[in-house]
């Protein structure tokens, strides 16, 4: 009986899931003068933000976390990557996007750390990666579930899930002047960090249709 219940109260915080805010999109005035000189886009590793509670951010060596922080920002931008492909496929995007593998050995290549991302400009990183604009994704966890909570939704997917909520931003800036061309704003409820794959989903599932890279044919 005890199973029974954890496996449905895991089920009740998945579901959860599906219940996010309305995303706010933007989309600069003059994104037509830039998108026909654009061939390539890089993704960059997310920056991933985790809030633990009081007790698992004592027990929780500050590199450790920092270890669990930039391995889920690799696993967003993995995933992000690879949605996209697969849509640019079905709906013929204007620009080809850069591999994962080669924007990050040139990352390395550079010596700029992964945590040291966000502090070199949109225009340097560009430049580095020789392409035409570059996506970066931010994600802050909050509302982090109580470890029973966590612990059934692990039982339940094979996944630890640790939030309730996570505020994610995907922001397109221009090589050139490090102009802010497209920004997509989006809460997600629920068991959201159980899986990057389940998060991006749902996330790239909303985000596609106002994508700017859009094909007119589509």
């Amino acid at each position: 009986m005890k199973t029974s219940t954890l496996n449905l109260g895991a089920v009740a915080l998945l579901c959860l899931f599906l219940t996010a805010c309305g995303p706010s999109i933007y989309l600069a005035n003059d994104f037509r003068a830039y998108a026909p000189k654009h061939k390539t886009v890089a993704i960059l590793p997310a920056s991933v933000t985790m809030e633990l509670r009081p007790n698992q951010a004592r027990n929780t060596p500050p590199e450790q976390r920092l270890s669990m922080e930039e391995k889920s920002g690799i696993d967003f931008q993995e995933q992000i990557f690879a949605w996209l492909l697969r849509r640019s496929q079905q709906r013929g995007y204007t620009v080809q996007f850069q591999s994962v593998m080669e924007t990050n050995a040139l990352l390395r290549e550079s010596g700029i750390p992964t945590a040291e991302l966000r502090s070199h400009t949109p225009q340097e990183l560009a430049d580095l990666l020789g392409v035409d604009a570059v996506l970066t994704t931010s994600v802050r966890t909050s509302k982090p579930m109580s470890d029973g909570a966590a612990v059934a939704v692990g039982l339940l997917v094979g996944a630890w899930g640790s939030t309730n909520q996570a505020n994610i931003s995907v922001n397109i800036h221009e090589a050139e002047a490090g102009k802010l061309l497209w920004k997509y704003d989006y809460v997600a409820a629920g068991s959201v960090f159980s899986s990057s794959a389940t998060v991006v989903e749902a996330l790239m599932r909303n985000a596609s249709k106002k994508f700017p890279y859009t094909s007119p044919k589509s």
